[in-house]
């Protein structure tokens, strides 16, 4: 399993008459009240529509007749010994993974259903905007407090199965460097909402389309900014696998310049490659742990990589990526204003409403999130058969999908719970399957 667990509310010194008195009261600071049919109408019919555009982008671009193989059967391809391994870390790993989802669904659920985040933030002073920035902090920090033992316990398996090679300062520290990257996009993102829902009366317009943008600008600066603060990257070195990796990205037509290797062994024993940014600042990186590996197994893995890179899949992830930002900000404005007694605040431009924006994020990614990862597995699966379409070697494809899924100790047979929730790709078994349905159409003796 893997876990990533990605919450509006403030004082703003209106009279309690105004807080109780509904639409036809003017809200606090000048801003007008957002209750009314018309931009409540028009609001309506924008998230319809763009609703609509986004579910026609995933219906008619998601790959869903990519390459299937049978029934994956792990029994042919790893040992009992293998098989329970992945069972026992797949049991250890549960508990924790699920009990800090439960965590998140509960905090997220008072923050946006209780006064509990106004409460929080009403002793915080200061200037509108430093109050945003610390409801953002504190909020994050509670969170985290309730989580870091979760944390600690997933580490510590992660130890006991030899996948982690951190020590404890380093774990922390990535940890909180993670945390305050999600903080100041959250900071930047709120103070401009609260701005905009201030001066402007139908703030989902602009909001909308500045949530695109920092979605754009986020994911294409993200590979110069961000990952630097948790790898250090260097060239591959010169020699006869970089010479074919290149080779093979001019042969698949994917302009390439360089092939990057991230120092991941100080952190764990995993194998992994991505492809990160588009445009100027498209990479593929690989593991330092992945080149210990057989150079053939390096490349089907770069070739997978090639695939995502030839699909521009990363552009077409942040273009929709955007879009469900833009749609998640109409949203916001329709159902803050019938939210907002609830959660104990006069408006959305009141500090204390940042706890309720953020657990209203919360349940947002809670919800899309398993539709993310069946577009991702479909996505994913395409890369696959790119790889084998590229190479030709299912063998060495198998071969690869097998080192990856013991080495990692993936999980073999996922239930059909972890399977929705957390897996953003096919399993090794379905992968391998796969990889003997595309030999037996090429004329290719099964593997």
């Amino acid at each position: 399993m893997s876990e990533q667990l990605d919450a509006d509310d403030p004082q703003e010194g209106g009279t309690a008459t105004a807080a109780r008195s509904g639409r036809g009261a003017t809200e606090p600071d000048g801003e007008a009240p957002v209750g009314r049919s018309g931009p409540r109408r028009q609001a309506a019919v924008a998230l319809v529509l763009l609703g609509l555009a986004i579910l026609a982008v995933a219906v008619f671009s998601t790959p869903w007749d990519v390459l299937t193989g049978g029934p994956p059967d792990p029994a042919r391809d790893f040992s009992a010994t293998q098989i329970a391994r992945a069972e026992a870390f797949d049991v250890a790993t549960s508990l924790p993974s699920y009990l800090s989802l439960a965590l998140t669904i509960i905090f997220a659920g008072l923050l946006v259903a209780t006064p509990f985040g106004a409460k929080v933030l009403g002793v915080l002073r200061g200037p509108r905007w430093l109050r945003v920035i610390l409801g953002v902090v504190v909020i994050t920090a509670i969170v985290e407090l309730v989580r870091w033992p979760l944390g600690v316990w997933f580490e510590t398996i992660m130890r006991d199965y030899g996948l982690s090679t951190q020590d404890w300062a380093g774990w922390a520290g990535d940890r909180l460097k993670n945390l305050g990257v999600e903080a100041f996009l959250l900071c930047v993102m709120l103070l401009a909402l609260v701005a905009l829902a201030r001066k402007v009366r139908r703030w989902w317009i602009p909001a909308s389309l500045g949530a695109f943008a920092l979605t754009i600008v986020a994911s294409f600066v993200y590979p110069v900014v961000f990952e630097p603060m948790f790898n250090d990257f260097t060239s591959m070195p010169r020699g006869s696998l970089r010479a074919n990796l290149l080779e093979m990205a001019e042969r698949d037509g994917v302009p390439v310049e360089d092939v990057l290797v991230a120092d991941a062994s100080r952190r764990t024993t995993a194998l992994n490659a991505y492809v990160s940014g588009f445009g100027a600042t498209r990479r593929i990186v690989v593991y330092d742990t992945l080149l210990r590996a057989p150079p053939r197994e390096v490349e089907l893995v770069v070739a997978h990589e090639l695939g995502h890179a030839k699909h521009d899949d990363v552009l077409y992830g942040t273009l929709v990526g955007g879009l469900a930002a833009g749609l998640g900000a109409i949203l916001l404005f329709l159902v803050f204003d019938p939210l907002r007694r609830r959660v104990g605040v006069t408006s959305i431009t009141d500090p204390r409403a940042v706890g309720a924006i953020m657990g209203l994020m919360t349940v947002g990614s809670l919800i899309i999130g398993p539709a993310q990862n069946l577009i991702s597995r479909h996505i994913e699966a395409r890369a696959d058969v790119h790889a084998l379409d590229l190479t030709k070697d299912p063998g060495t494809f198998i071969a690869m999908q097998k080192r990856l899924a013991v080495t990692n100790i993936s999980d073999l047979s996922p239930d059909a719970v972890e399977y929705v929730l957390y897996a953003s790709h096919p399993s090794s078994p379905e992968r391998i399957a796969m990889a003997r349905s595309w030999a037996k159409l090429n004329g290719i003796p099964e593997p």
